[in-house]
């Protein structure tokens, strides 16, 4: 019989707390939550203790006890973490934006490939029942021109436990961006370049222009009041409208869908999936691409 694939979990905040550590402790047979490592040695032994595994302070011994990590942590955080774990052999279950410039996805990107581990990056929609029976509907039927998205989030208002400082910084071009420019890719095609423009606060205008003609607009920012939070994602074309199920599954059953898939990966050896690390590095170039062209304007408009 073979043994289960030993978790282990990277973070301690919301994310881990809510999501990630409930996720691991339901997983399906053959993953057992085992190991916990956080930048807070106290707050990795709190979670650790709701969860009867092991809280490491040492990340090397953490590696060397599991199969594979999940990642609950910042991006920029998450990126060498992840480099050093797929170097020692582990699978990784990894959020989006992988990294938070392209160097940094590169060579994650590079050590998955060179190690063989198997990898899956959270866009928590793509791992909805209801979402990929959309997908696999508009995908089979083909002929659409285009598309527009929006997603306006709170994350940033006060009293949000997303209220971080990587999203204060980066905003939602990086945070929420990423969920719709992976539907929209996996419905209208590899996109080929992209054009954006900056909103007031954190808001983001993008085109997209998609591998085969199609576009796409989005608009993101983390900044709204409660009263304006929506998100949604409509394509357009020969036959006629579609709009995806943007209602956000809530639950830990997405994150263990992941997980599960990742793990079939792992024993498999058959390492590809269509949310691997390569897929999250080219989103992250799509994303890059845009905060140059962010950046190029705030400096062209600065006073001289």
């Amino acid at each position: 019989m073979t043994r289960p694939l030993r978790f282990g979990l990277i973070g301690t905040g919301h994310w881990a707390r809510s999501m990630h550590a409930p996720a691991l402790a339901a997983a399906a047979d053959g993953i057992e939550f085992t190991a916990i490592w956080g930048r807070n040695p106290a707050a990795a032994a709190d979670l650790a203790g709701r969860y009867q595994v092991t809280p490491h302070q040492d990340l090397d011994s953490f590696l060397a006890s599991v199969d594979a990590v999940s990642f609950a942590v910042p991006p920029d955080v998450q990126a060498p973490i992840a480099v050093r774990a797929a170097r020692a052999g582990k699978h990784l279950l990894l959020e989006k934006p992988i990294a938070l410039c392209e160097p940094d996805a590169d060579e994650l990107a590079s050590a998955v490939s060179q190690a063989q581990v198997a990898s899956v990056v959270f866009f928590i929609a793509r791992f909805q029942p209801d979402v990929r029976a959309w997908l696999d509907g508009v995908t089979a039927a083909g002929g659409w021109a285009g598309g527009h998205a929006v997603w306006l989030g709170t994350a940033l208002r006060p009293g949000s436990p997303f209220n971080t400082s990587w999203r204060r910084d980066w905003g939602g071009l990086w945070d929420v961006a990423p969920h719709l420019i992976s539907l929209l890719w996996a419905s209208l095609g590899p996109v080929t370049a992209v054009t954006a423009e900056a909103g007031p606060a954190d808001v983001t205008h993008l085109i997209l222009h998609h591998a085969g003609g199609a576009s796409a607009a989005v608009t993101v920012t983390l900044s709204a009041t409660g009263s304006a939070a929506t998100s949604c994602l409509e394509l357009w074309g020969d036959a006629g409208r579609s709009a995806a199920p943007m209602q956000r599954d809530q639950s830990t059953a997405p994150l263990r869908t992941a997980l599960a898939e990742l793990a079939a990966n792992a024993r498999s050896g058959q390492l590809g999936h269509s949310c691997d690390v390569q897929f999250g590095r080219a989103v992250g170039q799509v994303l890059a691409s845009a905060q140059q062209q962010l950046d190029a304007h705030r400096d062209r408009d600065q006073p001289r």
